[in-house]
């Protein structure tokens, strides 16, 4: 008899745990998180090392407290081509219910934008994808990833721009 009952007693500690997972599930799902677009992608400076540009991304926080940035990952593509990546590590924090601008620097090896002008030809510009990564905390979730992705053209420099 014992058994019996204390299988019954597991049962029921096991529906309420089911219960209780689905209840916190369905809380979690419905947790706002803040919401980010990339505005625009600019060319910023050429050098012998490199050619910047940056990317201005919007990032709208629903929270009435600032959330931390743990990093921002981007990936530049032509094609199908890897041209830069990079992470920033730590780039500060979103402002409480408001909407931050973040400028993420992107720096493609001069290698790579000499062997791009050979490809270009007599538009000067590249087709790109730049994929952004937005790692931020979120209190009591933990660390989540905004993923970000847009397409475009961008000019490359022109000798002016160098010198």
């Amino acid at each position: 008899m014992a058994s019996e009952e204390q299988e019954e007693q597991a049962s029921g500690i096991s529906k309420l745990l089911e219960k209780a997972k689905g209840y916190v599930a369905e809380k979690l799902a419905n947790i706002p998180t803040p919401e980010a677009s990339v505005t625009d992608v600019n060319f910023k400076t050429a050098n012998l090392s490199s050619v910047d540009y940056s990317a201005n991304v919007s990032v709208k926080n629903p929270y009435p407290h600032s959330i931390p940035i743990c990093e921002i990952s981007y990936i530049l593509k032509s094609d199908t081509r890897t041209i830069a990546s990079g992470t920033i590590p730590d780039p500060g924090s979103l402002k409480g219910k408001d909407t931050t601008m973040l400028d993420v620097a992107v720096k493609i090896p001069h290698s790579i934008a000499i062997s791009l002008v050979r490809d270009i030809g007599a538009d000067w510009d590249i087709d790109y994808q730049l994929d952004i990564g937005l790692t931020i905390d979120l209190p009591v979730i933990g660390n989540i990833t905004i993923p970000l992705s847009t397409k475009g053209e961008i000019k490359l420099p022109t000798l002016k721009d160098l010198f």
